[in-house]
């Protein structure tokens, strides 16, 4: 089955609060990913049984279990919340997989706990498979996330606009813990839990800082890597929430999230997102918030505040080269350099100004910009042509394969992922399992999947607007 330990668990009990999963009528498999289950040592054979559908259900507790619901605050758009925390999720408890890693197993959709705020603690169908998508395409194209284990639908009815079918997720992290953890222990001014969980997290996150500074630097380093691979991938996340902000530096919580089809700097997704706070463009600045934020919860664990708030600014400045050096290295290698430098920002900054005016494809530009289709894409094709002749000047003799392994010829589209939810809500999961297949083989897509699944949406399949919650 599932050997089991649970080192949050063990912390201060007024960091979360023990809550099993809440039964649900009818479950049934939807999708499990049987390539995590062997990476975190869970048996093959019992992840097939009827026993694995009643644990990812919530309908059994495994044995070794300690599930609970952590405690967490946050800001959402701006504005502080006090108190959140897992409304709709139950971490089961961690394992440590056959690569040495700790990570949590968290059903989300299990039901309402102490956070729910009002909510029933379930899922749709439509966001956990959304998840379930998005993240393991993410996984495959080496972006550090959360990642999906299985997918059960509950027999039972979600109300939202209307009775909807239920889901939960099984997901899987190198931990829960977000900026709004520590956020809401310094608001309380439980230094005790700020210590206690900062202890955990240099331990199992960050092993070679040496302290409360350099744990912070540590994660600066880590979102700024992180932020700059969402932007190679013309990814919005749609809600970067502080409590949405994981320290370990994976992508979680995909809400509203999307990739972009034609390139805008300023793409919202998200319905809510009326301002464009968490707009494309917009998303390094917001990870530099949200970190300021972070030091600011850290600043109690400092005997000197005034100077720890001066040595914290400067390392929360770093930010801004440490992702300008980053998004270079990511980009030039969508380009075929070799060995990008800083002055190559220039060279591709043109060639994403040129994407914008034409409103090209951002995947699939990038995609096919050695072959002669990339002129498609362009409507001033002079300008373009002139682009291109700089670019041969600088590409690497072997940009072909470098270009290869850093542009996927398939993400999930929305207007894809769109299609496979309504076919699952009609009973139909065959057309998800076939997207699933494609989005995680980005950069060698299965015969004949290519061309279905590279296409960008008709005018009349443009997806403009997700929507948050589940």
């Amino acid at each position: 089955m599932i050997a089991f330990d649970n080192s949050f668990a063990r912390l201060l009990p007024q960091m979360f609060t023990a809550q099993a999963p809440i039964p649900v009528r009818a479950p049934q498999m939807l999708a499990v990913n049987t390539g995590l289950a062997a990476q975190l040592g869970i048996d093959t054979d019992w992840l097939a049984s009827d026993d694995a559908l009643q644990v990812w259900s919530g309908n059994a507790v495994p044995a070794g279990a300690f599930p609970l619901a952590q405690l967490y605050a946050g800001h959402q758009f701006g504005n502080w919340n006090p108190q959140l925390g897992d409304g709709r999720a139950v971490l089961l408890g961690e394992v440590i997989g056959t690569d040495g890693i700790r990570r949590d197993i968290q059903l989300k959709g299990s039901g309402r706990t102490p956070y729910s705020r009002g909510g029933d603690g379930r899922a749709w169908l439509g966001p956990v498979l959304r998840e379930y998508l998005v993240s393991e395409a993410m996984a495959a194209m080496g972006v550090p996330t959360t990642r999906a284990l299985a997918a059960v639908a509950t027999g039972e009815d979600v109300l939202r606009e209307t009775a909807l079918p239920g889901a939960i997720l099984t997901r899987v992290a190198r931990s829960h813990i977000r900026v709004g953890t520590f956020q809401v222990h310094a608001s309380r001014q439980d230094i005790p839990a700020l210590q206690a969980l900062t202890d955990h997290v240099i331990a199992r996150h960050y092993p070679d800082a040496d302290g409360v500074p350099a744990l912070l630097s540590a994660i600066v380093a880590a979102q700024a890597e992180l932020i700059a691979r969402w932007m190679g991938l013309g990814f919005i996340h749609g809600v970067m929430n502080t409590d949405n902000m994981a320290i370990s530096g994976e992508t979680i919580d995909y809400g509203p999230c999307a990739f972009m089809d034609a390139y805008n700097p300023a793409q919202v997704f998200s319905s809510i997102d009326r301002g464009g706070r968490y707009s494309y463009a917009n998303q390094p600045g917001i990870a530099l918030w949200n970190l300021a934020q972070l030091a600011t919860a850290l600043i109690p664990l400092m005997p000197d505040p005034d100077a720890a708030i001066e040595d914290f600014t400067t390392r929360i400045n770093r930010f801004s080269d440490l992702y300008q050096a980053a998004w270079v290295q990511v980009f030039g290698a969508k380009i075929g350099l070799a060995d990008p430098q800083m002055a190559d920002a220039e060279l591709i900054q043109q060639l994403l100004t040129l994407m914008a005016q034409d409103g090209a494809d951002f995947t699939n530009t990038f995609a096919n910009l050695a072959g002669p289709q990339a002129q498609d894409q362009f409507t001033n094709r002079d300008a373009f042509a002139a682009w291109v002749a700089d670019w041969q000047k600088r590409r690497a003799p072997d940009h072909l394969e470098i270009m290869a392994r850093a542009n996927p010829q398939i993400i999930p589209r929305n207007h894809q992922i769109e299609a496979v939810i309504a076919a699952a809500t009609n009973d139909d999961v065959a057309p998800f399992h076939a997207l699933l297949a494609a989005v995680t083989r980005p950069y060698d897509p299965p015969a004949g999947t290519r061309a279905p699944f590279a296409k960008p949406p008709t005018a009349q399949q443009i997806v403009t607007a997700t929507f948050c919650g589940t």
